[in-house]
């Protein structure tokens, strides 16, 4: 059973597709936060400017001159850290999932479980890795916020505490009758969908593209997941479970023998006695 979201506690962001330009601001400063280079045309994207491995927050062009920003939901009960059988992905108190690479097997499950299709995989890597966005956790922790709200000049996309959020989001509803959707009662995307997101939009347009609708519901996904993933073969996951002592085995070797290049020692002395 899940438990209800503290608004008090847990940081969130909201989006108001109203006030988006498409400037890319936001998308700039989270490319230099976490260094992710120049977007490439690789064969898996639908496009250029799609979610990737270097792209962790995009702008999406609607008809009519809309930009609504496209990222991680944040979900409170996220169904891709209940399909993670290692653990990688982890939902924080303050609001952010993040992501572990150390403990990564690359089965791709978290992919399958988001139901809005957020985690993607850096094919394009020798080594790839799930690759989504972290809401600057580790930024929120020292008391600052994302690059991402930090750096939007018309406080498009904006962050503080959940409750907050929400209240601002009344408050531009109260100011401002019949500009955002639906006109008779708007809402707050996040609010409620799947247990409740850490990252709330308010639009003038329907948002059913990004994943959203009735279809979703109110209830949590992490129950509907394990359901599905009890119908795995348990031999599935004994292999799972020896591919990451094998990964493990193989990574603790590897940096043994690194560790002991760099005394100066031979490798496989060092590794005969470790």
């Amino acid at each position: 059973m899940s438990q209800p979201i503290d608004n008090e506690k847990t940081f969130a962001i909201l989006t108001d597709t109203t006030r988006c330009t498409g400037c890319e601001t936001c998308v700039d400063a989270c490319k230099q936060t976490y260094g992710l280079g120049p977007d490439r045309a690789w064969r898996w994207k639908n496009r250029i400017d799609d979610l990737s491995s270097t792209r962790f927050t995009t702008i999406i062009r609607r008809p009519g001159g809309h930009f609504v920003r496209h990222q991680c939901r944040h979900c409170a009960d996220p169904a891709c850290v209940s399909a993670c059988i290692v653990g990688a992905l982890r939902k924080t108190e303050l609001g952010p999932v993040i992501y572990d690479s150390d403990r990564c097997m690359g089965c791709r499950y978290c992919m399958m479980a988001c139901p809005y299709g957020i985690p993607r995989y850096s094919w394009e890597n020798r080594v790839p890795l799930v690759r989504k966005c972290v809401l600057c956790y580790s930024r929120i922790e020292s008391g600052g916020q994302p690059a991402c709200t930090a750096a939007c000049p018309y406080q498009a996309t904006i962050f503080g505490t959940r409750a907050a959020m929400l209240a601002e989001a009344q408050r531009r509803f109260a100011e401002n009758p019949g500009r955002y959707f639906p006109s008779a009662a708007p809402k707050v995307y996040g609010e409620t969908e799947v247990g409740g997101v850490a990252v709330l939009y308010i639009a003038d347009i329907s948002l059913d593209f990004l994943g959203w609708g009735d279809k979703l519901g109110d209830e949590p996904l992490p129950a509907l997941t394990w359901a599905a993933l009890s119908k795995v073969p348990p031999m599935v996951f004994g292999v799972a479970g020896t591919m990451a002592g094998i990964y493990w085995v193989i990574g603790r070797r590897m940096k043994l023998q690194a560790e002991a290049a760099a005394d100066g020692a031979d490798p496989a002395e060092e590794h005969a006695h470790g």
